[in-house]
């Protein structure tokens, strides 16, 4: 939703920190004395209830914003973003940016945003209730592919630092399930798993899946 200008121009406001793989990038809970600007990685966004289950909320990449709804309301963070893959991001202070969202004149460019997460987010919990698993399974991979950059690549595509778990969370369902989609999404010659890892083979393929047209 911010132009590339703006972009550079947040990139010059604080300094860059790395996060190694399956770092905790923002925790839940804590004040938001500070957002982040991601310049490389996937991140995932998650939210722990007090029983110790864990929901997932979104996937985010390079140019996304994370944890600016808590610096502009002034309260906790009601999610945590952990690191998917290495991570680069810059620091941003809540104060800093808020006057620089100011100064911009931005205020509508990220409610456009925000908006657009809500309506991410509608559309995803629709999808758990009328689509198949492994429907949602091959658009939650995409989806990751185009994080990554490669939305559009011809060859394979390697998804790194994926567990079963975590996939079974963002397609919502269970370990077995995921793994039972999986192996259709093998057979079919879309993706090849690895160790916390998907390979995307057939691009084509995995779409005509995400449209739920299994291929022929």
């Amino acid at each position: 939703m911010l132009s590339e200008e703006v972009w550079l121009e947040l990139r010059a406001l604080g300094p860059s920190r790395r996060f190694r793989e399956r770092g905790v990038m923002l925790r839940q809970g804590a004040p938001g004395t500070h957002l982040l600007a991601l310049t490389e990685g996937i991140a995932k966004v998650v939210c722990r209830e007090p029983g110790g289950a864990v929901t997932w909320l979104a996937f985010r990449g390079p140019g996304d914003l994370l944890g600016e709804v808590s610096v502009f309301h002034g309260t906790a963070r009601t999610a945590e973003v952990v690191a998917l893959t290495p991570c680069t991001a810059t620091v941003l202070d809540a104060r800093r940016f808020r006057r620089f969202v100011e100064e911009r004149g931005l205020v509508m460019d990220l409610m456009r945003q925000t908006l657009a997460r809500l309506r991410e987010s509608d559309a995803h919990r629709t999808e758990l209730l009328t689509l198949p698993s492994v429907v949602r399974l091959a658009r939650t991979l995409l989806r990751l592919a185009e994080l990554g950059g490669h939305g559009s690549e011809p060859g394979a595509v390697r998804l790194s630092g994926l567990a079963q778990e975590e996939l079974a969370q963002a397609v919502g369902v269970t370990r077995n399930a995921v793994g039972t989609a999986l192996q259709r999404l093998r057979e079919a010659g879309a993706v090849e798993t690895a160790r916390r890892a998907v390979v995307i083979k057939d691009m084509g393929a995995l779409r005509l899946w995400a449209r739920g047209a299994e291929p022929m």
